[in-house]
């Protein structure tokens, strides 16, 4: 299992109970067996699942393992042996899938962690499987997207409830957002569009990324590879199932992202990715990652603080000051 997945889950419930006497956390396995982590350390439990007794969430972690070893009949039996004495279940990351394959979450909104939400809605689909909240409810079942969002999940449980005022706490102490801007699609962006290695596709391709500027419309690029705009189309519909000015769009994007991930302005990035305009990235960003592009910068440009002004500061000309 993944270790960050109990440990800081239960962490914002061990921090609330410096301001309200409420909760116990209860380390549970199949068979009562210590159980290996993503650490390849052990984690001693409390008690095996059969003899969790009464509970008011139960919560299942997930697993670096693919979902198709990891989510064992052991397991599942073992989840719905605990869920029948729990007032709510949720689960982070892949945990979804154990909900899912013990039928504890049928005709619920759930989430997962970005890599595996296709797999999870293509093997469950009486679920409604979003593909970028950090967390969900909805009813008794919450869902986190993975490890961190664990500690978003388990925030919202504490204000559920103590109310805000204690979990606003919590998140204090543990340095967390109450609420993080953006969904998890943010973190994902690195993964860029796969292309063919050939033909008129493969051109095309080619001559986008050699003129980001350009106007690359379905005709500019048509008659750069000698083939109509119907049949490029078409083929870009076969092999990519995207349009062409789909395809586009998202490679400006990804261009873009990274260009600030680098260290470009916002202009440089504007104008090298061919988005033509500060607006028109804007909005691309705020539709494909609900945040802005320089706040996305000063998110994953580095870990090195931002000075007021939004500069990353020169770290060398810190060091000859101090």
């Amino acid at each position: 299992m993944k270790l960050l997945d109990v440990v800081g889950t239960g962490e914002v419930f061990i921090e609330a109970n410096q301001a309200v006497p409420g909760y116990e956390v209860v380390l549970l396995s199949a068979d009562g067996s210590d159980v290996v982590t993503s650490l390849g350390s052990r984690i001693e439990v409390h008690a095996s699942a059969q003899e969790a007794g009464e509970l008011d969430v139960l919560l299942v972690p997930g697993s670096e393992l693919s979902p198709d070893v990891y989510v064992t009949c052991e397991l599942v039996a073992a989840a719905t042996a605990a869920a029948r004495h729990a007032r709510r279940i949720g689960s982070t990351c892949s945990g979804a899938f154990v909900l899912a394959a013990a039928g504890l979450v049928r005709d619920h909104t759930v989430v997962t962690h970005w890599k595996f939400t296709e797999q999870l809605a293509k093997r469950c689909p009486r679920l409604t499987v979003k593909d970028d909240a950090l967390f969900t409810r909805d009813r008794n079942v919450f869902t986190s997207a993975g490890a961190a969002a664990g500690m978003d999940l388990a925030l919202a449980l504490v204000e559920d409830d103590y109310g805000a005022a204690v979990a606003r706490r919590v998140a204090r102490y543990l340095l967390v957002y109450m609420q993080r801007s953006g969904g998890q699609s943010q973190f994902s962006v690195f993964l860029r569009t796969p292309v063919p290695d050939s033909g008129a596709v493969r051109a095309a391709i080619d001559f986008i990324e050699q003129n980001p500027g350009a106007a690359l419309t379905v005709e500019s690029l048509a008659r750069s590879v000698s083939v109509s705009s119907r049949h490029l189309a078409r083929l870009f519909r076969d092999e990519l199932d995207m349009s062409p000015a789909q395809f586009v769009a998202t490679r400006r994007f990804e261009c873009a992202v990274g260009l600030l991930e680098s260290g470009a302005t916002v202009a440089e990035a504007v104008r090298m990715s061919g988005f033509g305009s500060a607006d028109a990235m804007r909005r691309a960003f705020s539709s494909r990652l609900g945040i802005s592009p320089s706040s996305y910068q000063r998110r994953f440009l580095t870990t090195a603080p931002i000075v007021p002004d939004g500069r990353v500061p020169d770290v060398e000309r810190l060091a000859e000051a101090v």
